[in-house]
This record gives C-alpha cells, sequence and structure tokens, in this order.
C-alpha cells in the first residue's frame, strides 16, 4: 500500500480532500475496518496518550471508515475545549487493518492580558477583577466572560454604555497569545427623571429617598450622585417593596418598570400596586407550656388593630436581646426554642396570626472554646465571660458578652465569634468564643503647644496588656511580658529645662485574680520654670559677651502619689463601677504667681480622696455604636480651715494646706441612626466649691476651657487642673481671663459643655481606625456661681477626623467655627484648626 496519507475525518478547519485510489478507500462506499495503530500529531501542550483516549479510538476496535464513529470521535476532541481544529487521516491501510493519525490544532495560552483606553490605576484594578492565569487556555467563553466582568465593573460605577473589544495577538512560534482589551467607557450615564405611577398611600418624594442607590439628576446632589446603576437598582426595589409590607402593604409588588435610554441619561418609569393595607385582628398562641398567653401576649407588645408589620413581628419575637419573646426562654436555659409565625386566617384587611411554639428542654452549659487569643492568656478572657460551666444558657448573656469582650480593647470587635454547639444527647451546650488579637500597645511620640508654656515633646509608652509575673518568662515578651490584663504606662513630656513632666503607673484590673477589684498606683513629677529671656540678650549684646546662659525668674514643681482601689458592683446591675483613690501632692512655688493672685512663693501640700460612681455600657473602645458612658465623681481635701483659728492674713499660710471639694459629671450616648452612621450626644460639667469664707474658692484644681483639649490627660496642666477642649476657640481662652489673656485665678470654678457629632466610619481596619465626623457644641467658664448661666454657651460647629493607630494612639484634626465673643475680645471667635492626641476624656 502507498504512504500517502487518506482523509477519513474533517475537522473545524478541514479542507474538503478526495481519496487517492492506491489506499482503496472509497467515500461512496464506506467499509469496515480494524484499527491497527492511533498517533497524534500537531500537540504542543497537551499529552498525546490522553487526547487519544478521549477521541475513544484505539487500536483493535472496528471502525466504519468513512462513517459516523469518525464524526464522534471528532465532536468528543472538540468538546474537550481546549483545541481549535481537529483532523482525523488515515495513513495505511492494509487489507481490512487501518492506522489512524489525530492531527490537531491546539487552542493559544494565554501570555499576558492588556487593557487599553483606561488609566492606570483602573488597568491594575482590572487585573484583579478578571483573574485571569498566564497560561490558561483562551476560549470564547472565556473572552466573552471577561467582557462581562469589565462592562458589570463600569456599569457599578455608572457608565451604563461601556464596549469592550477583543483583540487576539497570537504567538505561534509558542503557542500563545496576549490578550488586549480595548474599553470604551463613555460617559456616565445619569438619570434624568424617576416617575412612579400607582402610589396613593406613600407619596412619591418618601419612595424616592427609599431608593438609596438611585437618585434623579438635580442640582446640588454632592453625596448621593443620580449615576445609574442596575444592581443599586434592583436592590432598591427591593426596599421599596420592603416599605410598604413594613406599612402593612403585605400584596405590595411593583407591576413593571422601564428603562428608556437616552445618549447620556436614562429615566426610569416605574408601577406600583399598593394593594390593600393590613391590620393584626386575633393573635394566638398554640404548643406554650411554661408560660400563659396573657404573659406571652404582653411581652410580645402586638395588639389588635396595629399595622400588619411582619418585620417588626419577627423582631419582637426574635430581634431585640433582654425584650423579645425568645429571650423569655432563652435567657431560662430554653435553647432550642423556637416560634413559626402562621398567617391562619386572611378576611378583608385583617390577618389573624397564629404563633407556633416549641418550647424544647433547657440546656446548661457544658464547656467553654476559646480560639484565637494568641496573646493574652485564657483566664485573662475567661475571667470577663457571663456565661460559666454549669450554668443555664442564656441569650442575653451571650449578648453581654461579646461586648464585655469588645470593651477588654486587645481584641478586634469586628472579628469576635460566638457559636453556641448544642449536645442535644445530654442536654448541654458547648460555647465557643473566637477572637483576633490586635496591638494593643501604644507609643506616643508628639509635639504640641502647651499655651504659656510653648511647645512641648512628649514621649509615652503605654503597654494595656502587661504582665508583671511573665517578666521572667522571655517567651511573652511583646515587647514586655504580656498577656495579664494589666496596664503599665510611663510618660514624659519636656520643653528644655523649661518644662518638664514625668509619670509612672502600674495597674492590675484583678487585684488577686478572684473578682474584678482594680488597684493601681501612679507616680508624677512636673517642673516648670519661667525664663527670663532679658538675660539671653542682654548677654549677647548689653555686655559684650557671647554666653547663652539661661536665667530663671521663678519655677513651679510637683511630686505626687495615687493610690486607686475600685470594684465592679452587681447592683442595680454589672456595667456599675465604684473607685476610690487617694492622692497626695507637694507643691512648690518660687517666685512664680501663676494663679495671678499674689501667691509667688510657698508649699502647698494636697490630701485628697475621690469617689466615682461610672456605669460603661459602650460596645466598643475605638468607635463605639451604641451604649452608654456615666461617671459621677467627687474630690474632697480635708477643711483645713475649720480647724485652724487664726485670721489667714499670709497668703502663703493661706494656701499651705490646699481645700476643695470638686465635682465633675460626664456623660456621653452612641446610637447608630442608619448603617454605619453614628450619633455621639455628649454633656460635661464641673463645679469646685470651698467650704467656708476664710480660704474662699481654692485656686488648685480649677478648670480651663477651649480649645483643642490637649491636656485633657494633665499635659500642660499646673496645679491640678483640669482642661476641657472647645473647638472652634483659642485654648484656654474660654471663661475668666488675667490681663495678660490667659485664665485668672487659676482659671474658673464651674464650667459645662454639651456635644452632638455624627461619626461614620472610612476603615474599621484595628491597624488603622478612621472616622470622619461632624460636630456642634457649646459651653463655658464662669469664675463665680454669681455669674454662672447653663444656658449662656459659647457656640460652635464644624467637622473633623480621627484615626487610631496602635503604635501612636488616636489622633484627630477639626475645623471648628466659633460662633460668639469670648472675654476681651470685640469679634466672634470665627474659624479655628484643632489638633489632638490621645482619647479626649472632656
Amino acid at each position: 500500500m502507498g504512504a500517502q496519507a487518506q482523509r477519513v475525518g474533517i475537522g473545524t478547519g478541514a479542507r474538503g480532500a478526495s481519496a487517492p485510489t492506491n489506499l482503496g478507500i472509497d467515500p461512496e462506499n464506506p467499509k469496515e475496518y480494524t484499527i491497527a495503530e492511533v498517533t497524534v500529531s500537531g500537540t504542543q501542550f497537551l499529552d498525546p496518550n490522553s487526547m487519544i483516549s478521549i477521541s475513544g479510538l484505539k487500536p483493535g476496535d472496528k471502525i466504519r471508515v468513512p462513517g459516523p464513529g469518525i464524526t464522534s470521535s471528532i465532536k468528543k476532541m472538540m468538546d474537550f475545549g481546549t483545541l481549535d481544529d481537529v483532523e482525523i487521516l488515515a495513513t495505511k491501510v492494509q487489507d481490512d487493518k487501518v492506522w489512524l493519525n489525530i492531527h490537531i490544532k491546539e487552542r493559544p495560552r494565554l501570555y499576558k492580558v492588556s487593557f487599553s483606553g483606561v488609566r492606570k490605576g483602573e488597568r491594575e484594578t482590572l487585573n484583579d477583577k478578571v483573574k485571569l492565569i498566564k497560561g490558561r487556555v483562551i476560549t470564547p467563553t472565556v473572552i466573552k466572560n471577561t467582557q462581562l466582568v469589565i462592562k458589570k465593573y463600569y456599569m457599578d460605577k455608572g457608565f451604563y454604555n461601556t464596549k469592550v473589544k477583543v483583540l487576539q495577538i497570537p504567538d505561534s512560534t509558542r503557542g500563545q497569545a496576549t490578550l488586549n482589551f480595548a474599553i470604551t467607557k463613555g460617559k456616565k450615564v445619569k438619570i434624568s427623571k424617576i416617575s412612579i405611577e400607582g402610589n396613593t398611600a406613600i407619596s412619591d418624594k418618601m419612595l424616592k429617598r427609599k431608593m438609596k442607590g438611585t437618585k434623579q439628576k438635580r442640582i446640588g446632589r454632592l453625596f448621593n450622585p443620580s449615576k445609574y446603576v442596575p444592581k443599586k437598582y434592583d436592590e432598591d426595589k427591593e426596599k421599596l417593596i420592603a416599605y410598604y409590607r413594613k406599612n402593612g402593604y403585605r400584596d405590595a409588588t411593583i407591576e413593571f418598570d422601564t428603562i428608556k435610554n437616552g445618549d447620556e441619561t436614562i429615566s426610569i418609569d416605574m408601577r406600583i400596586d399598593e394593594g390593600p393595607k393590613y391590620y393584626f385582628r386575633d393573635i394566638s398562641w398554640s404548643g406554650n407550656y411554661l408560660y400563659t398567653n396573657a404573659q406571652l401576649s404582653e411581652r410580645l407588645g402586638v395588639k389588635k388593630g396595629d399595622v400588619y408589620n411582619p418585620e417588626e413581628l419577627d423582631k419582637k419575637i426574635n430581634g431585640i436581646p433582654g425584650s423579645d419573646v425568645s429571650s423569655l426562654y432563652m435567657d431560662d436555659g430554653y435553647l432550642y426554642f423556637r416560634i413559626d409565625p402562621v398567617e391562619r386566617a386572611v378576611e378583608g384587611d385583617s390577618i389573624d396570626i397564629e404563633l407556633r411554639m416549641f418550647e424544647g428542654k433547657q440546656a446548661t452549659i457544658n464547656r467553654i472554646l476559646l480560639n484565637g487569643n494568641t496573646k493574652t492568656s485564657d483566664r485573662v478572657v475567661l475571667r470577663e465571660l457571663f456565661t460559666l460551666p454549669g450554668q443555664k444558657f442564656s441569650k442575653t448573656e451571650i449578648i453581654n458578652t461579646q461586648r464585655q469582650l469588645a470593651q477588654m480593647g486587645y481584641f478586634d470587635p469586628e472579628k469576635i465569634q460566638i457559636n453556641p454547639i448544642p449536645n442535644q444527647g445530654d442536654g448541654t451546650v458547648d460555647i465557643e468564643y473566637s477572637v483576633e488579637e490586635k496591638p494593643s500597645d501604644q507609643i506616643e511620640l508628639s509635639g504640641g503647644w502647651g499655651g504659656y508654656i510653648g511647645f512641648v515633646g512628649t514621649l509615652g509608652l503605654v503597654f494595656n496588656n502587661f504582665s508583671l509575673k511573665n517578666i521572667p518568662n522571655r517567651e511573652t515578651w511583646r515587647p514586655l511580658p504580656s498577656g495579664d490584663g494589666q496596664k503599665l504606662s510611663l510618660r514624659f513630656q519636656a520643653n528644655g529645662k523649661q518644662y518638664q513632666t514625668y509619670s509612672l503607673s502600674f495597674s492590675e484590673p484583678w487585684l488577686g485574680g478572684k473578682k474584678p477589684i482594680n488597684f493601681g498606683v501612679s507616680l508624677q513629677r512636673t517642673v516648670y520654670r519661667l525664663t527670663d529671656y532679658s538675660s539671653i540678650y542682654g548677654n549677647l549684646y548689653g555686655n559684650g559677651s557671647n554666653s547663652r546662659s539661661i536665667n530663671y525668674r521663678g519655677g513651679y514643681y510637683n511630686n505626687g502619689i495615687t493610690f486607686s482601689l475600685g470594684r465592679r458592683l452587681k447592683e442595680p446591675d454589672r456595667y456599675l463601677v465604684m473607685s476610690h483613690s487617694l492622692s497626695l501632692q507637694r507643691y512648690r512655688l518660687d517666685s512664680l504667681d501663676i494663679f495671678r493672685i499674689g501667691y509667688s512663693s510657698g508649699i502647698s501640700n494636697n490630701i485628697s480622696f475621690n469617689t466615682t460612681i461610672s456605669r460603661n455600657t459602650l460596645s466598643d473602645f475605638q468607635f463605639p455604636r451604641n451604649g452608654s458612658n456615666i461617671s459621677l465623681s467627687a474630690t474632697f481635701t480635708p477643711p483645713y480651715s475649720i480647724f485652724r483659728k487664726k485670721d489667714f492674713s499670709d497668703v502663703t499660710d493661706t494656701y499651705r494646706w490646699v481645700e476643695y471639694h470638686k465635682w465633675m459629671f460626664d456623660a456621653s450616648y452612641y446610637a447608630t441612626i442608619t448603617g454605619k452612621l453614628v450619633l455621639s450626644a455628649r454633656t460635661h460639667m464641673g463645679f469646685l466649691g470651698a467650704y467656708g469664707n476664710k480660704v474662699g474658692y481654692s485656686p488648685f484644681g480649677r478648670f480651663i476651657v477651649g480649645g483643642s483639649g490637649l491636656a485633657g490627660q494633665g499635659s500642660f496642666s499646673l496645679a491640678d487642673q483640669d482642661i476641657i477642649g472647645l473647638r472652634g476657640y483659642q485654648d484656654q481662652k474660654v471663661g475668666p481671663l488675667a490681663a495678660n489673656g490667659y485664665p485668672a485665678s487659676g482659671g474658673g470654678i464651674v464650667y459645662n459643655k454639651y456635644v452632638m457629632e455624627l461619626r461614620y466610619p472610612v476603615s474599621l481596619n484595628p491597624q488603622a481606625t478612621i472616622f470622619i465626623l461632624g460636630f456642634a457644641e457649646g459651653g463655658n467658664n464662669w469664675g463665680t456661681y454669681k455669674e454662672f448661666n447653663p444656658f449662656d454657651l459659647k457656640r460652635s460647629a464644624g467637622v473633623g477626623a480621627r484615626i487610631f493607630m496602635p503604635a501612636f494612639g488616636l489622633l484627630g484634626i477639626d475645623w471648628g467655627y466659633g460662633f460668639d465673643k469670648i472675654q476681651g475680645s470685640p469679634t466672634r471667635s470665627g474659624p479655628q484648626f484643632h489638633f489632638t492626641i490621645g482619647q479626649q476624656i472632656r
């Protein structure tokens, strides 16, 4: 037989061929042959044996040539998806045997993807979106899906008419190709008009307001652009129906909606069938044994005649921890409890609901499983839990535990997960808590302006998860021994020799390890010297000397130690904390009248006792979304003047023993308005009192108001002053002022402040928590109670931003506009920028 090849089957790109007569194959008269051998040619990446296996042709099989078997084999190989062309050739025919060769043409492999017609930043984003891997077989499906992904990406940004063309650039030598996607975005498609028909119960304005992502074009629309995004439009249609059903329109539907497409705008026409408004008529219970129908109905709080609202009904059954029906059971251990609301009858505009209940059995907590605490020791976490082995399962206590773990500050609040694992066999439940550690230690390296002190540099180290007992254990040093929940803080501030303050504090939140008793001790030293600048200029220019030695006109020195002890109370609830502290301070004035009252030299001693009662239910420390924090504190010194008979004619003797009583009230409230938007409302008040007229109001412990409140943690403050921020006004300039413009008599004796903020998080990543805010606030500071008027406020409003980084703490910037005049100024305060460092208390 001849060696010439004979085409016995064709592929997608095959050409017709006539059969050479010397092979003996007649296309007009098919004949059955036995396959003697099958070979493969044309492969670059594919395995020939795999191709033979896919074809279904193998030696020994009988096949009719030409015939349907050849056609079937070609179809199988083409369906494989990696081939561009297949031919099956007869290379030899001998008697009733045939030798076959499968000649294939592989589809090219992807070498590179490129995008044209868009900016570099968009090309990088598209690379992440399409996820085409080098070496992948290029098929029509791959190309089509990639085009759809690109179009969807731009449609979600409002480019509704995006066009994507594909150019395939082959490299036949390597069997590869480059895909170039030429993108024509066009202009963003705006919504010129939204028309709604059929609605009578709810106005067009209200319905359009509910469509958060689909807005009609109008002048001045900045924060909700009117671009058309199909995905958001579909979501908004669902929101409209949900809003109708929330208001009792159970049968509401969108009959039809059409999109009329123009060149750069579209219009939306929508018709709504509202249907009737429904009301609850009869609410019945079945399957309940532990509580009566009356008790359950009282807890449910839904009455005959109320608007039919399935969403609100579900919330009252399962959605309000501690106040819903499920909490009634699940707080008593009934983990398997469930309620299925069933519409029993619908007559006219009235609906009867049957609440079918399964109470189940009580479940006892068997084990507590803890995952993810790689740094914090198990006992530190477990002692904060409100769910303990042996207790009955409680839904409310699980939610309270989640809040407690978030308030510890060691874990990412967004990553705390709680998973009850029921063991129905023995009626117990295991509770698994999964946490993720976040950096909690802080390094403060900053500078700020301290008013009359000038520029002050700060270096601070705060270790919030310190461990005293792990000091010998080098494995726990990160960078210091950690894991026991103790707090160690070191701080140093200085402006050369003029101003220096040192502080060291340590606290143990569980003294003895068995009860939440907080013990703390802190040490501090402050040095402030008033520079005589004339000594510098006199040395340089007065006597011809080049000496730069500095003389000081006076100084203030303070050494102090404070001991504190506090514990959580059980009544009226566990969120209440009472703490006490004893502070010993010794002040020395050396020719420096810091109060501007004629007291420039002498030693003053301050022994004060403070009692604070507080209640904190905030959901988080860095960005609370709900909860409150209320604190009332009272500080007392002994009433020395009552026991001293002589007249205080000498100011040095008058203030040898500092005496006052001081009352502080702080309250903060947080609530989520919608989505991530949070409302923060705060109020702060302070009162300084005297024991009698012999000494009067002490210059120590007064209030200084205005500006950033940068000294709220004690920095830049002297003589126990409380520094209170008031944005929109200069630092320390709100209240009684001396002739030189600084606080007179050491500051005010009574102040109040009110703050309202709207906060929105940009990032809740624990590595960099960022949020922006808008604020309105007002406050004032008075030197006498006669002048005190809680409604006489210095008002301001503005915007700001906060960023929390574990290494540096909370940093903030605010722009505020002060609407009122301050003492001694003929004009309103006007615009002010403020920088803040640290978590401001007031």
